[in-house]
Parts: structure tokens; C-alpha cells; sequence
């Protein structure tokens, strides 16, 4: 099908296609078996109404615009692939000219994405944090796990490190109590709530049930937060914790093993696991900050005011779930830099639009390079939305098949594995100058031992 392309700007672009009627015949014909099918018509049998009666009875503008609405798409798709250009929103669509018998005309702008270079990720070179101490994270699992089988028993001493004690909060400003700046049967552990009320864990040392201590902080919520005032806590009630002995019992109590030793050996595989993606998701993050400031990608006006419409109304909808209004949301959110319900919208826009350039960036690479999705990729991914959303892979799938997100998923799938790729071209290393390995080590199957049978070969996950 002839078509020409004419470039309106770096992100706007308009095709001209003409469908010559002999491309358009088979869509007539069905269009006219559909008519012939669905009517009644005295005289004629279903289905067997000729055209030449349809265009008396019905019109025949109305079977070439229902012939052309079907060609079009197919059209379309075909000037795109001939302009090599990628859409990147629905086109506006006109006809441009219609002779019978000869051919249909028709133009569609669309937005495209901009024309940009790939850097070259192999001379990126990021620096991320050195992975956790695995042994001390498997001590911090383990006093985790302790914590599951902790027996507790009201004591009437005063309170002291490892205590868990109930209390109740006051806040007074000038004498004057504030009404939102209280709590009551607040429970804590001594020595594990520092960042609670700063002051807070010292004034509770030594007190026991019934007593109170005063001391000044500074609140860390409500209407009041970022100011200073006079704190009141008075200690309910004060509890002992015996935390269980990590012995053998504890294992078998606790998990799958027979020993600690086998506990410790499993968590410290987790752990490992879990230290090295948190450093691999680090290293992600900042390749792919480090790729974006390389390349100069001019963003279509009208597609990043709807994706950044599109995350408005979507951050709107998590805090409105959440019951939480921008501000009370702002109060409550330590991690928050934003003060001001401007300036939080500001930085969802400044991440919203980062993001869209990071899609562009990841689709040109797709273009680029062979980035293939498999059955299995889009397998896993199943399974992944459904643990996430605390329902089954059948459930996933049916809400994918009925809302048609299959390109959708595997066009997620294919970036994630493009970004993969850049980040194996890159170099990172660690601020100790260690070099941290992208790429994942691929585990191959373990040889069976000469005296066992083939069958009771295994293989490691």
C-alpha cells in the first residue's frame, strides 16, 4: 500500500496512506456477507441478500466505511514499519480522499518517539555501597526468629534494657497540653525505640509501673511535628523477655532443620542471595540514571502531560485508599523530603517524567538489539503478579487475557531484560574498589556420583 511520511516535529509525525480498492475488496466482501447475515429482507433468504440491494436498502457509504474501518489498522500498521518509526500514542486518524472503485486516502499524526544515539554502556562505570555483612544479617534473622517464641511476664522492678514496657504520652507546649500530640498503651521494647521520640528510651530506664519522668523532644508527627515540647510518660506496666535459647530445639521449633547448623546454612544462603540483588538493584538504579544523562531525548508534549497525569491520579488513589490527604500524608512520612503539597507533586512529576525517558531509552535498545520474550518469561511474570497481589496465576491470567494486557506484560518483560543487558556491559564496583558482578551465575546441574544410578542425579535451584 503506497504511503509517504512527513516529520512535523521530533516527536510529531504524519503518514499518507492510500488503500487501493483491489486491498479494500476483501473487506467489502466481508462486509457485505455481515450485512447480508444480520437482516431480514423480504424476499431473500438470510444471508443471501445481494450487494446491490444492501446499497439500496442501507447505503453504500455505509459498507465501504465499515470495509475501510477494518483496513485501516493493517494499513496503518504496514506505514509505520515502511517509516520506521515507534508510536507512541493512538493516532488521530482522517480520510483524506474516497473514489469508488479506485482507492481511499486517508492521514494519521501521530506522536513518535524522538530520534536519540544509544550511549555506549560499557563505558559507563557506577560505585555502589559493599554488600551487607552476611553474618551479621543471619545474627539479625535469628534474633528475629527468637523474638517469635519470647515469653513474657509482668515484673513489678524497674525497667531496663530488653524490658517491654506499656506507657502512655503527653505533650505539653507554654503549660498546655496538645490534644494530637498524645498516645496511650503505647508498648516498645527499651533499647530497640530510639528513633521512636528521641529522649524517650532514657527517661523510661529505671522507672517502674505507675511512674512518669518529663524530659523536652522534638514531636515527629501529627500538626505538630518539627517542634519542641515538654513530654510526659508514665510507665503502665513493665514486662521481662526470655527470648529462647538457639540450641537444636529452637531449630526444629522454628524451621524445617534438625540442627542450627542447618538452620544457620540456609539463612546464610538467603542472606547472600538477598546482600548481593540489594547491590545489584542499587548498581540498576544508578546505571541507568548514568545512561539517561548521556542522551538528549526531547519528550512529546502531549504523551508526557497524560503519563504525568496518569501517575497523579494513580498516587491520588493510593493515598485516598489509604485515607490519607497529601498533607496528613506529608506529617506522618519520614523519608518525605517535600514539605509542602507543591513540592511533593513537583518531585512525583520529576520521577514520572525520569521514568518516561527511562521507557523510551529501554524500548530504543529492544529496537536495537534482540531482546526475545519466551512463553517462560511470561510465565514467571504470572506467577510473580499473583504473589503480589494474594491470589492465583489463573486469576492473573484471566484479567490479562480479558483486558488485553499480553503486549503490555511482555513489552515490561522485554525492558526489564534490556536494562539486564546494560547493565552487564557496565562496569560497577563497590566503594572499596571490589568489582560487583552483574550477571547472575547460571547453576548447571550436579554430575551423579559413578556408584548412583542416573536417576538420583540432582540439580541445585
Amino acid at each position: 500500500m503506497p504511503s509517504t511520511f512527513e516529520k512535523l516535529s521530533p516527536t510529531r509525525a504524519k503518514l499518507t496512506v492510500e488503500i487501493p480498492f483491489a486491498d479494500l475488496k476483501p473487506h467489502l466482501d466481508k462486509a457485505y456477507k455481515e450485512i447480508a447475515q444480520s437482516v431480514n429482507i423480504p424476499g431473500f433468504r438470510k444471508g443471501k441478500v445481494p450487494a446491490v440491494v444492501i446499497d439500496q436498502r442501507f447505503g453504500r457509504g455505509v459498507v465501504l466505511q465499515e470495509a475501510i474501518n477494518e483496513a485501516m489498522p493493517a494499513a496503518y500498521e504496514a506505514a509505520l514499519a515502511e517509516a520506521k518509526v515507534a508510536p507512541l500514542a493512538q493516532p488521530d486518524i482522517e480520510i483524506t480522499k474516497l473514489e469508488d472503485g479506485e482507492l481511499v486516502e486517508f492521514t494519521a499524526e501521530v506522536d513518535i518517539r524522538p530520534e536519540f544515539d544509544l550511549p555506549d554502556f560499557s563505558k559507563i562505570k557506577v560505585e555502589v555501597e559493599p554488600a551487607a555483612n552476611v553474618d551479621e544479617q543471619v545474627e539479625e534473622r535469628v534474633q528475629l526468629l527468637r523474638k517469635r517464641l519470647v515469653t513474657v511476664t509482668e515484673v513489678e522492678r524497674e525497667a531496663r534494657e530488653g524490658d517491654l514496657i506499656t506507657l502512655d504520652l503527653t505533650a505539653a507546649q507554654d503549660g498546655e497540653e496538645l490534644d494530637d500530640a498524645s498516645a496511650a498503651g503505647l508498648t516498645i521494647t527499651v533499647g530497640e525505640e530510639a528513633g521512636l521520640l528521641d529522649g524517650l528510651d532514657e527517661a523510661v530506664r529505671g522507672l517502674k509501673a505507675g511512674e512518669s519522668a518529663t524530659f523536652t523532644s522534638t514531636l515527629v508527627g501529627g500538626p505538630f511535628r518539627g517542634q519542641e515540647a515538654e513530654i510526659t510518660v508514665k510507665v503502665t506496666q513493665v514486662a521481662d523477655q526470655v527470648l529462647p535459647e538457639v540450641d537444636d530445639e529452637f531449630a526444629q521449633t522454628i524451621s524445617e532443620f534438625d540442627t542450627v547448623e542447618e538452620m544457620r546454612t540456609d539463612l546464610a544462603k538467603a542472606v547472600e542471595t538477598q546482600v548481593l540483588e540489594d547491590q545489584r538493584a542499587e548498581a540498576r538504579d544508578k546505571i541507568l540514571e548514568a545512561a539517561l544523562e548521556q542522551v538528549e531525548i526531547e519528550l512529546p508534549v502531549n504523551v508526557l502531560a497524560r503519563e504525568l497525569e496518569a501517575r497523579r491520579n494513580q498516587v491520588s488513589a493510593q493515598l485516598g485508599r489509604a485515607g490519607l490527604t497529601v498533607e496528613a500524608y506529608l506529617e506522618q512520612a519520614e523519608d518525605e523530603d517535600a514539605e509542602t503539597p507543591e513540592a511533593f507533586w513537583e518531585q512525583v512529576d520529576e520521577r514520572s517524567t525520569q521514568a518516561f525517558k527511562a521507557q523510551l531509552l529501554l524500548d530504543k535498545y529492544c529496537d536495537e538489539n534482540t531482546v526475545p520474550v519466551s512463553q517462560q518469561d511470561l510465565t514467571e511474570l504470572i506467577f510473580r503478579r499473583a504473589v503480589e497481589e494474594r491470589t492465583t496465576p489463573q486469576e492473573v491470567m484471566n484479567h490479562m487475557m480479558e483486558h488485553n494486557h499480553m503486549p503490555e506484560w511482555m513489552q515490561e518483560i522485554r525492558r526489564g531484560k534490556a536494562l539486564t543487558a546494560m547493565c552487564e556491559a557496565a562496569e560497577v564496583v563497590d566503594t572499596k574498589g571490589e568489582i560487583v558482578a552483574m550477571a547472575k551465575p547460571v547453576e548447571e546441574p550436579e554430575e551423579a556420583n559413578e556408584t548412583d544410578g542416573a536417576d538420583e542425579a540432582s540439580s541445585e535451584d
